[in-house]
């Protein structure tokens, strides 16, 4: 007997995030072995009159292309799968891997290569910018033991974030994303952390179940050379399967000239990748009232109720700085009180504080609203 909770993410990727419409072409990409909701969006895909095309991916079989890859493979690869790419309409990713370090000793020169040579045409150039898409996790046993749950209370866990009520949402984000697109100075404090940057000119996005599920977020771009100061992060992220925690980045004029982790080494290998790396592509607001928690799954813990992110690397087109990298790592920074607290302020107004919107305006984002 199927889950009816799977058939309405099905439902709701197809027809809310996606939008699909007849006649469009939507690649539907799973890595991992998880079936069910495949075949869910594949049979919505057809009741929407789109044409559904299907991508299975074994993270084991991944490995072994990778660390078998030479620039002409990997420049050959990125061809062909670019070629399917602008075909394609609308695009529906689901991560299911059963581990998510499986990746963690491919070498650094060669995940490098994957990312600037495949990832960044495919994905960052293409799909990003000229597809519908939504990327989103499923829940497996591996997503449990990350959260410290039960796999079933996950499951409970993951159906409630991913079929919230984003139209809701949507709507609860304008004052945000307003008042965002007038803010020219942005100051974050708390502990470790002083640091300040303008998005003046920049605009503001909302995200509300139509790029990420789970979602809940509004993003904008600090002024490339703008950001002064130092932020520290206090949830633990995964890069490439590397770990890394207390992550601390220093800033003089735009630029990351100090950087510090549990792998100081590597962190400074990540964020020599190429100029762009050391710059700043996206600030974010977090407020997903369901996910309270850091799991080393970003396209959960970026919306964290009460966090921030705050990222080095390539700049969204809607929100462009100017920043061009072949990473985006979303490093996130979690305000509630039992993480330490702090504020947000816009143009030395409090807006936000100990993960809290204290303004008018803003309050209908709050967890107790969104629920």
């Amino acid at each position: 007997m199927k889950d009816p909770r799977i058939q309405k993410l099905a439902a709701n990727l197809v027809g809310y995030s996606v939008n699909v419409q007849p006649g469009e072409n939507v690649l539907v990409e799973m890595i991992g072995s998880e079936r069910d909701l495949v075949k869910a969006i594949v049979e919505e895909i057809g009741k929407a009159g789109g044409h559904a095309f299907v991508q299975l991916i074994d993270r084991t079989v991944l490995r072994s292309m990778l660390m078998t890859a030479t620039e002409e493979s990997l420049c050959t690869w990125a061809e062909i799968d670019l070629n399917r790419m602008k075909q394609m309409q609308a695009y529906i990713g689901i991560r299911a891997g059963e581990n998510v370090n499986d990746l963690s000793d491919v070498p650094e020169e060669k995940m490098r290569l994957y990312n600037s040579l495949y990832s960044h045409p495919v994905h960052s150039e293409q799909r990003v910018k000229h597809t519908k898409w939504v990327v989103l996790r499923y829940p497996n046993s591996s997503m449990a033991q990350l959260a410290n749950t039960s796999t079933e209370a996950f499951e409970d866990f993951y159906f409630n974030v991913c079929n919230l009520d984003y139209a809701k949402m949507d709507k609860a984000q304008d004052p945000l994303a307003e008042l965002m697109s007038k803010t020219e100075k942005v100051r974050i404090t708390g502990p470790g952390t002083d640091i300040s940057f303008s998005i003046k000119g920049i605009g503001a996005q909302k995200c509300s179940g139509h790029r990420n599920i789970p979602d809940g977020e509004v993003y904008s771009a600090p002024v490339r050379d703008s950001v002064n100061g130092t932020i520290s992060y206090n949830a633990p992220t995964l890069y490439n399967g590397i770990t890394f925690e207390n992550i601390k980045l220093t800033f003089a004029n735009g630029k990351i000239v100090e950087a510090t982790s549990n792998d100081t080494a590597r962190l400074n290998e990540i964020l020599d990748s190429d100029e762009g790396a050391r710059h700043i592509g996206e600030f974010a607001i977090g407020f997903n009232p369901y996910i309270l928690h850091p799991m080393k799954d970003i396209l959960f813990d970026e919306k964290i109720a009460g966090s921030l992110h705050f990222t080095p690397g390539q700049a969204y087109d809607v929100t462009d700085n100017g920043n061009r990298s072949s990473i985006h790592w979303d490093l996130v920074l979690i305000q509630r009180p039992e993480y330490g607290g702090g504020e947000i302020y816009f143009d030395d107004r409090l807006i936000r504080k100990d993960g809290v919107f204290v303004i008018p305006e803003l309050e209908a984002l709050n967890p107790e609203h969104l629920k």
